[in-house]
């Protein structure tokens, strides 16, 4: 059984659906990988424009599957490994998935339909616009198993999308919370009832698509890599260069003609 779900649901926009609804889409290796393996995909299929990311059934994702016992080889390269070393090429492993979302050259919109838990949490986190249903519950429990909150870039995400203060109490209570809080600080761009929920993330991905395909790469490129940006200097120095280099890709002569002739543009593709 896949544990990725993959279906083109209009032209360049494809949804990932999470497929373990009987353990909440919890994590083992298997979807790990997969999912994995899909995103970095992504980088390389001139297709996909925009992605949509849910899961099957009541949840989103539950977090690591507790219940699975894992061993030294149940991932690549970990054959005849000591239990620490294992462990730590585990960790490595999911957290390289948060990281090939949140470096997924196409925007990535996760739509939660349930429980966004821990690692479930992080994968929420990692993309780029969050909508979720009334039925959505988010938290980062880590901590309650007893180890760090800060886990699979969770540290690195929160205190940025809804402030430090607010990531402190979150982190550090490991409490779950619901959609009106979620709103209240910013987590997540829109709620909407369970039954509307892939619908209203086919709206931002088709908004999203009417751009440009050099305006939407550049746009997610830059955006991340000036949140860390060490000054307003340095943030403007790379904007300058991208729209230098988006001077000649055509789009702006396009832009003015269409709006000139009163119609939608025609974007060439890159």
């Amino acid at each position: 059984m896949s544990m990725i779900l993959q279906n083109m649901v209009e032209e360049d926009i494809l949804e990932l659906r999470l497929n373990r609804p009987d353990r909440l889409n919890a994590l083992n290796e298997e979807l790990i990988g997969e999912l994995h393996g899909i995103m970095r995909g992504l980088n390389r299929d001139r297709r996909v424009r925009v992605v949509i990311l849910t899961g099957e059934g009541k949840g989103f994702c539950a977090g690591a599957d507790l219940k699975a016992a894992s061993e030294p080889g149940a991932i690549p390269g970990t054959e005849g490994m000591t239990q620490l070393g294992f462990v730590y090429k585990y960790q490595e492993y999911l957290a390289e998935l948060m990281l090939s979302i949140h470096e997924c050259d196409k925007p990535v919109i996760a739509a939660v339909n349930g429980a966004a838990v821990g690692g479930g949490f992080a994968i929420a986190l990692a993309s780029d616009v969050r909508i979720a249903s009334e039925k959505a519950r988010f938290g980062a429990v880590f901590i309650k198993t007893g180890l760090s909150a800060c886990d699979v870039g969770t540290s690195w995400f929160l205190p940025r999308l809804v402030g430090a203060a607010a990531a402190a109490e979150l982190m550090l209570t490991g409490r779950v919370f619901g959609v009106e809080e979620a709103s209240r600080i910013g987590l997540v761009s829109r709620v909407v009832a369970p039954e509307m929920l892939l619908e209203s993330a086919l709206e931002t991905a088709r908004a999203i698509r009417e751009n440009s395909e050099y305006g939407v790469w550049m746009t997610k490129k830059g955006l991340w890599a000036n949140v860390d940006a060490p000054s307003l200097r340095h943030a403007m120095e790379l904007e300058n260069r991208t729209q230098v280099l988006g001077c000649f890709t055509g789009c702006m002569e396009e832009s003015m003609k269409a709006f000139q002739e009163g119609r939608p543009p025609r974007w060439g593709r890159l």
